[in-house]
């Protein structure tokens, strides 16, 4: 008997929709809170203090929260960590329309810590109801089409954000990230699916976490995709500089910065398209290294690019490389965690690939004060080169991969 398409599965398509909200919610903020914080700066470090300010609580705090997601109910855990991105954006309103100290920037970055740590609970949350709505054999496909609502709402977001803070203003921008947080809450709730209670008396907070750990450290092929796209993401993280390039480089308003920051997701939806319908399976390990490969020298090409739809084409390249390397990453955590450890090891996974986008934020604004914005971009694309090179030398069984034979 065929098995069916996983959108065929209700509760898959709740599970969606709740990533759907959440991930619109966080773009929207993020576009707004780029602009608004080079608009009272003007300074690209500034722009690289926003991952600073959000990458440390991340880290500081998913280890934890892969825990509570292993233990508690993950619905309740879900929507609180919603509402917590409805409070951030709700209190960036309130600076946007200097009803909270006016013109300051400390305030801001105040709001992006909350925001790191909330966004810790978002991804194990949906990790782990990912497999408990789906069949194993649905788990490929799945992360196929998840890609593609993830990195939809990736390019809507973005294009959204800047719309709306062109032609609305910044308040209305955080406003309407406030509503889909809430959205994104209530669709999660909605979900009817038995929880599995843990076996056994719970373990230590700490030993769990080391748990995780160890079962991740000890997996080379997945710690080996994880660790090419946490230093590819931190070296090629070039979108984090949008906002300098669209007015120093590029002269766009903010319009042109939600294309720019939605370009990556546009390509990661194409590539996301024919993934869900041919799932990779041989071959897996070299496509996602050459994926890396091609991401660095779409960065380069961004970098050199002086035209606005040019760069605009190499960074919706650079989805395409990216959105491959997204689908083959789930599709292998989700085939080798062990169910009641699904919340820890996507927690660690978020701390390899959240932390990186921005880490990369924070390196990219510090080389940009150091060499300038074109040859820290440029330079960035050359060390993601690197990386694959590295990756594809130093983990073999990685670079043999056949999906197939996980399944």
């Amino acid at each position: 008997m065929a098995t069916p398409p996983p959108l065929r599965e209700g509760g898959f398509r709740i599970v969606l929709a709740y990533r759907l909200c959440a991930i619109l919610s966080y773009q929207i903020v993020a576009v707004t809170v780029g602009w608004h914080v080079y608009e009272l700066t003007r300074d690209p470090f500034a722009l690289g203090l926003i991952g600073l300010a959000e990458v440390l609580p991340y880290i500081c705090m998913a280890p934890f929260a892969g825990y509570l997601v292993d233990h508690l109910p993950k619905r309740r855990l879900g929507a609180m960590a919603c509402a917590g991105l409805c409070v951030t954006a709700l209190l960036l309103a309130l600076i946007a329309s200097a009803r909270v100290a006016p013109g300051k920037v400390w305030p801001i970055y105040a709001a992006i810590v909350l925001t790191g740590l909330v966004r810790t609970f978002l991804t194990p949350v949906y990790t782990a109801l990912f497999a408990q709505v789906l069949r194993r054999e649905q788990f490929a496909r799945g992360a196929g089409v998840g890609s593609i609502f993830v990195q939809s709402a990736m390019v809507v977001g973005p294009a959204l954000g800047g719309v709306l803070v062109g032609w609305a203003g910044k308040t209305a921008a955080y406003a309407l990230a406030a509503l889909l947080a809430v959205a994104a809450g209530l669709v999660l709730l909605s979900l009817r699916v038995a929880e599995p209670r843990p076996e056994g008396p719970r373990a230590p907070v700490f030993s769990s976490i080391g748990d995780g750990l160890r079962f991740v450290f000890g997996n080379q092929i997945m710690l080996g995709a994880q660790a090419l796209d946490l230093f590819a993401v931190l070296f090629g993280g070039a979108i984090s500089l949008a906002p300098a390039f669209i007015q120093e480089i590029l002269h766009y308003g903010p319009e042109g910065l939600g294309i720019l920051r939605g370009a990556p997701a546009l390509g990661a939806v194409m590539v996301g398209l024919v993934l869900a319908r041919r799932p990779p399976g041989r071959h897996a390990g070299r496509l996602l290294l050459y994926a890396v490969a091609g991401f660095g020298l779409c960065i380069i090409g961004f970098g050199l690019s002086r035209h606005f739809w040019l760069s605009a084409l190499f960074l919706m390249l650079s989805g395409v490389c990216d959105g491959v390397s997204v689908v083959l990453r789930s599709t292998i955590m989700q085939l080798v965690t062990p169910d009641g450890m699904r919340g820890r090891v996507a927690s660690i996974n978020g701390i390899f690939i959240g932390s990186s986008n921005e880490l990369g934020a924070f390196y990219a604004g510090s080389m940009a004060r150091l060499l300038g914005l074109v040859p820290a971009v440029v330079l960035g694309g050359c060390v993601t080169l690197g990386v694959a090179a590295t990756t594809a030398w130093k983990a073999p069984r990685l670079r043999r991969l056949d999906l197939k034979e996980l399944q």
